[in-house]
């Protein structure tokens, strides 16, 4: 399976063009077997950042996708309406691994689901000690705290120095007031603000699903 991380930077004015780009090429995606899955954010803070977040079955399926015409169309507009080139980052799963189809949790209807791409720079000689902690961090996550629907770890081919946490919650407040008071995240808090390159927020980028 392949898993990646598209992440766009649109121009204001081409802001509504692009999202009915993204939506033609998801729903043209629905037909095709090799697409297991596709969804689409939008970053609250900043309207012109989009993250397409996507799995393959393989390489080919990856190349099929690519050459239908609803993709085509979005890929030849981009450098028109981008304000840089697209970000494409090829996911590597870590220990414990995500759960895709396997993930027991599902949303409820009263819930307000938050969610956040947490893509962030480490200094090289933290990054073993990081995918430890973050063994202990996930694993505890998922088990103990309902709030907590999706959380996953990914390494990024060819960026040593780059580690990328996918995460969705049922509410904001599963977050700020129960997720960050946890031993677990609080060890892991700390480890971060030695690891990271920087203000941790600088990497967060909270998003609405299209």
């Amino acid at each position: 399976m392949i898993t990646q991380i598209v992440k766009f930077n649109i121009k204001d004015e081409y802001i509504n063009q692009f999202k009915t780009l993204l939506e033609d090429d998801k729903q043209g995606g629905k037909a095709e077997t090799g697409l297991l899955e596709m969804r689409l954010y939008q970053d609250k803070n900043a309207p012109g950042v989009f993250f397409a977040y996507e799995r393959f079955e393989n390489q080919n399926a990856v190349n099929y996708h690519g050459a239908q015409p609803y993709t085509q169309a979005l890929l030849q507009a981009l450098p028109n309406i981008s304000v840089s080139a697209p970000e494409a980052m090829n996911l590597k799963d870590t220990t414990p691994a995500p759960l895709h189809e396997r993930n027991l949790k599902t949303p409820n209807s009263q819930d307000d689901i938050f969610i956040i791409f947490f893509i962030f720079k480490i200094k090289l000689q933290y990054r073993a000690q990081l995918l430890t902690q973050f063994e202990t961090h996930i694993t505890q996550t998922r088990s103990q705290e309902e709030g907590n629907l999706i959380f996953d770890l990914y390494t990024i081919e060819g960026q040593d120095d780059t580690l990328a946490v996918y995460e969705h919650w049922r509410k904001e407040s599963d977050v700020w007031d129960i997720h960050f008071n946890q031993p677990y995240a609080i060890q892991t808090g700390k480890l971060m603000h030695k690891a990271v390159v920087g203000d941790l927020e600088q990497y967060m980028s909270f998003v609405t699903e299209l």
